[in-house]
């Protein structure tokens, strides 16, 4: 029996056991060929039905925006660190991924161990923060449990070296944030927006706060918080002149899609809704 193209794409997500019915069709991102593709996930380690059901949702929007990578922001297994929370909380979850050759690339949040460094599929090699070139757009994954002087003196250097056209830093702690819980660490802030400025940082991505919320560039840098991609924490992102766009009534991923001076995201809720898409633009050089 031969079935109609939408058919058998309904057909394709009940086997998958998605939650939503929404199609990769709903791709907001250009797609465009020989473009850097990537996704993003933050907090996402509980092992809990709303990370599996992410999980495959993200590997539904891969069948049309085939992204090679994913960034984790930190929070990546909550609780026992045993081989089977490492499988529960990551290994199962992804499977579809993982078995497709994505790597993910991790920083550390406040919930993981330092050990998760040296867990392999996480790609940390050891370090508790390093940093990896894909075309024009250099990444530099930071720890920002300690941001002592030997890290802020490494990233001076490795930023100052960079020739990438895109700067993308990431770690867990957002220097911005209108979180009730949380909030944004001043500290941390303090510290790392001065070099952001000077070293000319594009984009930072962060999670800790279990919502999603994109923040007005501040000095040219556009601050994203993306930490509710298996943690969630319902209402907890308060109003205010300084969000572009949030959310916080359920899990999301997000993901990013960079070409020449053009950088697009795309933020998807578990249950499939689009919640924030746009493009960012490098300034022209004078």
């Amino acid at each position: 029996m031969r079935f109609s193209k939408p058919l058998r794409s309904f057909i394709l997500l009940a086997a998958l056991g998605g939650l939503a019915l929404t199609r990769a069709a709903d791709l907001k991102l250009p797609n465009a060929e020989k473009s850097l593709r990537f996704a993003i996930i933050g907090d996402s380690g509980t092992g809990g039905k709303p990370q599996f059901e992410v999980g495959r949702l993200m590997a539904e929007y891969r069948a049309t925006f085939s992204y090679d990578f994913v960034v984790m922001l930190g929070d990546n297994i909550y609780g026992g660190q045993s081989p089977a929370d490492f499988k529960r909380k990551f290994e199962d979850p992804y499977a579809p991924l993982l078995s497709a050759g994505v790597k993910f690339f991790a920083a550390l949040g406040n919930h993981d161990s330092t050990s998760e460094r040296f867990y392999k599929p996480f790609n940390m090699d050891g370090r508790r923060y390093y940093n990896y070139k894909r075309d024009d757009v250099e990444f530099f994954a930071l720890d920002s449990n300690y941001m002592g002087p030997e890290q802020l003196n490494w990233l001076r250097e490795q930023l100052k070296k960079s020739g990438a056209k895109w700067k993308i830093c990431y770690f867990h702690h957002p220097l911005y944030s209108d979180g009730r819980k949380h909030g944004p660490d001043l500290d941390l802030r303090r510290l790392l927006e001065p070099l952001f400025i000077e070293m000319g940082v594009n984009v930072v991505l962060t999670g800790h706060e279990h919502f999603y919320e994109r923040v007005k560039p501040k000095s040219g840098i556009t601050y994203f918080v993306l930490g509710n991609s298996g943690e969630l924490r319902p209402g907890n992102l308060r109003k205010s002149a300084d969000v572009d766009r949030g959310f916080d009534t359920d899990q999301a991923f997000g993901l990013m899609e960079v070409s020449g001076d053009e950088l697009h995201f795309q933020i998807v809720a578990r249950s499939g809704q689009t919640v924030d898409n746009g493009v960012l633009t490098l300034p022209k050089k004078k």
